[in-house]
């Protein structure tokens, strides 16, 4: 009888309120509503920047801002830089950074445009672009995840490798794109707007439905907010980890490839400065340094108010000098506002 009594009590089980209590924390973490009522009162206030902006086109430009083909071009500008930008907010919303995204599209793009690649047609010139992004990506995010190093450290190494080796792929030499399908993505217009800004506006809705409305949307809030909730929640941080890093090299072949269509080049200078570009629109868009708060639609907002300034400036002719101290300026601003708000929020 004794024998009968004590072995229950061998195989207890932990209390179903605690293993609820740590499930419902990760939930809370991974929720893309957290702080969403601030988050719409910053995209609100970024929309009204893009109406002042506007106003000042307007008034400095003698009416040039507000034309159709300049429009467009503040589209098609922030087409490119815009899809890498989707790419870094998933990762940042991860809790992690990457700066190699600039040299990913350089290294995407180099790969694409060689000679042998392009006897193959556009459709292997254009898996090449994402397969190379995709796994300049998964080498970053194995490195950090399963070889717990720095996201810092390796993205920046990344950098430095990604653009050495298109430079070694491409002799230095600019390449020039031969397929007539690929340069036609550029100058192709379905209802008077070129094909790349729908390539954009895709890309923005599946990630927000990614990010927003699906499991792994989640997980990357939960991971980028509180790691150790998240893997007590029986999310396998170190390959989301890793996903989220394929994600973003995935988003720099698609810019490659649109890069490579309105150039009608492959280049080692293309990229160049991307990742303080998409990390800046990132930052002004509310989503937190540290991880696990954030929206894409304020990254987006985030770009064209970037890419807004810069068409002003080049209509106004102001010098690069004075575009890049603005740019500064406006991301310490932002990064000073982050601060305020978590601040002030409970």
């Amino acid at each position: 009888m004794t024998d009968r009594t004590e072995a229950p009590a061998a195989v207890e089980v932990p209390p179903a309120d605690e293993q609820g209590r740590v499930e419902q924390a990760a939930s809370a973490t991974a929720s893309p509503r957290l702080g969403g009522r601030l988050s719409e009162v910053r995209n609100l206030g970024l929309v009204g920047v893009l109406v002042i902006l506007a106003i000042v086109g307007v008034a400095t430009t003698d009416g040039a801002f507000l034309t159709r083909s300049n429009l467009l071009n503040i589209l098609v500008s922030a087409s490119i830089i815009g899809v890498v930008t989707v790419g870094m907010t998933f990762v940042i919303i991860g809790g992690g950074i990457d700066l190699s995204v600039g040299a990913l599209v350089a290294l995407s793009s180099v790969w694409a445009t060689t000679l042998a690649t392009q006897d193959y047609g556009p459709v292997v010139m254009v898996l090449c672009a994402l397969l190379v992004g995709m796994g300049a990506g998964l080498v970053n995010g194995v490195l950090i995840a399963y070889g717990r190093l720095v996201a810092f450290i390796v993205t920046l190494a990344m950098l430095v490798s990604a653009r050495g080796l298109a430079q070694s792929l491409s002799d230095r030499r600019t390449q020039l794109v031969t397929v007539d399908a690929i340069n036609d993505i550029a100058t192709t217009e379905v209802l008077g707007i070129p094909l790349l800004v729908y390539l954009f506006a895709a890309v923005i809705a599946v990630g927000w439905v990614v990010l927003n409305r699906t499991t792994f949307g989640r997980r990357t809030f939960a991971v980028g907010g509180n790691p150790e909730a998240a893997r007590l929640a029986g999310i396998d941080v170190r390959r989301h980890t890793a996903l989220l890093y394929v994600v973003s090299g995935l988003c720099c072949g698609i810019a490659a490839v649109m890069i490579m269509a309105r150039t009608t080049t492959g280049s080692s200078t293309h990229g160049d400065l991307y990742e303080l570009d998409a990390i800046a629109a990132v930052i002004i868009g509310g989503t937190l340094l540290t991880g696990g708060r954030g929206t894409l639609i304020g990254s987006i907002l985030g770009v064209l108010v970037f890419t807004t300034i810069t068409n002003l400036f080049v209509l106004n002719n102001l010098p690069t000098e004075v575009q890049n101290i603005a740019k500064g300026l406006i991301i310490v601003a932002a990064v000073l506002l982050q601060r305020r708000s978590r601040a002030s929020s409970p």
